[in-house]
């Protein structure tokens, strides 16, 4: 190839070689003429033939530079126009200058210059205004890298429509695996007889059998009330699409003998690009979730934790047996034995249920001849419980078990047992900081489970069919050494906690419900103090009134009541509100929005039963129970939140049907 600088480094040598051969035939021709004539002509005929050599060279290569740079022009005219690339250019009102013929394929319009680049994507003007330097960008039905070059106003479409759906297929066929269990198979088998049993078994198998076979599922039967599925991330798209129905069809599967407590599914699914081994893990994990919630319902989780949640229609089946509420009170107690003291907190702003819990876990504690204490903030204290707390400080001996957070970290050593009561999400608790500060946590709670839960607990009591954790707490104590009895303010306290959750025995109560109660009432549980202790003052009941005559009905049977901007209500007045609207005709389930004391907005949910509100509080990052639900939104007005529920319900309602 042509060197200007070879060609010029070569020149200087031929110039110095030819200088000194002159030089010599002179002088031979000084002394030898005829020689030097000879070696005159052999020079001469070397430098001849050497031009004329450069000489073709030279002409050769021109020939050579300009064939290449035709070649280099026309290839460069047919990359622009051929090569499968789209290259567009702009101008600064984002409008075509020229485009190349591969990129105008993929317009509507057959002549697109001079038009808006919105004729590819209404989403690439606002990509090149936030300064995008290669978003992926979908056309019709390709997938393009698009490369902006701003300063030049030049894209470049590259497409990527093989490698996305590479990625799809991967994606797709990723092994999804599901642990289905039977929640309440037990309790309902208990009393049937063997044929019936068997015909129970046999629907279930088949129904079940049907369902796999419908989605191209791997189902296998691996106890009574077990089983594990094998799928992909495509079907479980699939099944998600359909809301799981599965839940549906089997609650309302044709059994006369079920038809007082129908069988429901819990299904705990993993999927994720992780090993076999931790998908089973995270399956089972899932269902310790959807059973913590109280069955009926799906939870999906993926390799990096996060979990949604399907189902959960129906109210949790009571447990008839008391077992395992003796086997906890056992383990209870030897945790208690084993620490040197014991700390105990409910949630923040505690109302009688977390407040009656507490006091009842302290009785548990000194019983077993350990220290107890009641962590209670002043300050975080609602009108609920302002009468309990005014009775409890008339008992010297009880009112020395409360203190407050600063003094709780101070007591707090790697030995003593923190028992957390009414919660079970470490953002609620009363303090939060001391959750570190040792290994050995017990939670006991009657809310169905969510994400955010406090980590490695020691001992998990949580079970969603009871009234109030103030019921699970008094079933706790009726197995513990009667070392010291209640106290008619302890009794009372459980008591008030119990008569407040199930809204005087109205909801949510069962067999249990009823003989923890009569337990409490034979410990001296005064109901009359009770009473008391529930009554509230004239302004507050105006004030709610106000709140309740502002409800709209929304979906026909949603009752929605909203506080004027910049009014502030107390939480557990708002919940009032929520509960009084549950009370009138044709309402299920009752939502009130209001500012709170804290700034936030606050919304407390009612239902009966057929709503789930805490699916819907949890969509608003809340949660709570079935039928009793709450959440606190940020930064945002009364007006945005009732926009944001009301959509949140919409969708609910869209998945429902």
């Amino acid at each position: 190839m042509y060197n200007p600088e070879r060609k010029r480094v070569l020149n200087n040598h031929l110039f110095i070689i030819y200088l000194l051969a002159i030089i010599l035939v002179s002088i031979v021709c000084y002394y030898q003429w005829i020689l030097g004539l000879v070696l005159a002509v052999c020079v001469i005929a070397s430098f001849y033939y050497t031009f004329q050599r450069e000489k073709r060279i030279l002409n050769s290569t021109k020939s050579y530079i300009s064939t290449l740079s035709h070649r280099l022009e026309k290839v460069g005219a047919e990359a622009l126009l051929e090569m499968p690339i789209g290259i567009v250019l702009y101008n600064n009102e984002f409008e075509i200058e020229w485009i190349n013929p591969y990129m105008n394929a993929f317009s509507e319009e057959s002549m697109v210059v001079g038009k808006s680049l919105n004729v590819f994507s209404e989403d690439l003007i606002p990509m090149i205004k936030e300064n995008y330097t290669e978003p992926w960008l979908s056309i019709d039905d390709y997938e393009f890298q698009t490369i902006i070059k701003k300063e030049e106003r030049l894209l470049y479409f590259i497409d990527r429509t093989s490698q996305t759906e590479i990625q799809n297929m991967y994606f797709n066929e990723q092994t999804v695996l599901a642990v289905i269990f039977l929640d309440n198979y037990e309790e309902i088998t208990q009393t049937m007889d063997d044929t019936i049993k068997s015909r129970l078994n046999s629907n279930i198998t088949t129904i079940l059998n049907d369902w796999a076979q419908e989605y191209g599922l791997y189902l296998k039967r691996t106890s009574q009330d077990r089983f594990l599925a094998i799928g992909t991330q495509e079907i479980l798209e699939i099944l998600e699409e359909k809301k799981f129905n599965i839940l549906d069809i089997i609650r309302e599967m044709d059994m006369e003998e079920q038809q007082k407590n129908p069988v429901t599914l819990s299904i705990g699914i993993g999927f994720g690009s992780v090993s076999l081994p931790v998908l089973g893990e995270i399956a089972q994990s899932s269902l310790d979730l959807a059973l913590g919630r109280g069955g009926d319902q799906v939870a999906i989780k993926d390799g990096t934790g996060t979990v949604r949640f399907y189902g959960g229609k129906s109210n949790p089946m009571e447990k008839r047996t008391r077992v395992r509420a003796r086997v906890i009170s056992h383990a209870l107690r030897q945790l208690v034995k084993e620490s040197d003291k014991v700390i105990i907190m409910g949630h923040k702003l505690p109302d009688m249920d977390s407040l009656g819990a507490a006091i009842g876990i302290l009785n548990i504690v000194k019983s077993n001849g350990i220290d107890g204490y009641i962590i209670f903030n002043p300050d975080d204290m609602n009108t609920g419980i302002y009468r309990i707390v005014e009775a409890m400080k008339e008992d010297e001996d009880l009112w020395s078990h409360f203190i407050n957070s600063e003094d709780a970290e101070e007591l707090i050593t790697d030995r003593s047992l923190i028992v957390v009561v009414d919660t079970h999400k470490p953002s609620m608790v009363s303090n939060a900081r001391i959750l570190n500060r040792t290994d050995y946590k017990v939670v006991i709670d009657h809310h169905r489970r969510g994400e955010d839960f406090i980590e490695n607990p020691t001992l998990v009591y949580m079970e969603p069919y009871a009234s109030s954790t103030a019921e699970l707490v008094t079933e706790l104590l009726e197995y513990q050494p009667q070392n010291l009895p209640l106290k008619m303010i302890e009794a009372t306290a459980l008591l008030a906690g119990i008569i407040v959750d199930t809204k005087s025995f109205t909801l949510r109560t069962g067999s249990r419900t009823f003989d923890a109660a009569s337990y409490l009432r034979s410990k001296g549980a005064d109901t009359i103090l009770v009473q008391r202790f529930m009554k509230e003052d004239l302004d507050i009941y105006v004030k709610r009134s106000r709140l309740i005559e502002r409800a709209e009905i929304y979906h026909e049977k949603v009752a929605i009541s909203k506080a004027l901007q910049g009014e502030v209500f107390d939480q557990v007045l708002i919940a009032q509100a929520a509960d009084t609207l549950l009370t009138m005709t044709g309402v299920n389930a009752s939502f009130v929005i209001s500012e709170r004391n804290d700034g936030q907005i606050g919304i407390s949910a009612r239902s009966l039963g057929d709503i789930n509100v805490q699916v819907i509080m949890e969509k608003l990052n809340g949660g709570g129970h079935l039928t009793n639900a709450a959440t606190q939104i940020d930064h945002v007005t009364t007006d945005e939140a009732e926009t944001l529920l009301k959509n949140t319900l919409q969708e609910y309602f869209e998945g429902s049907n």
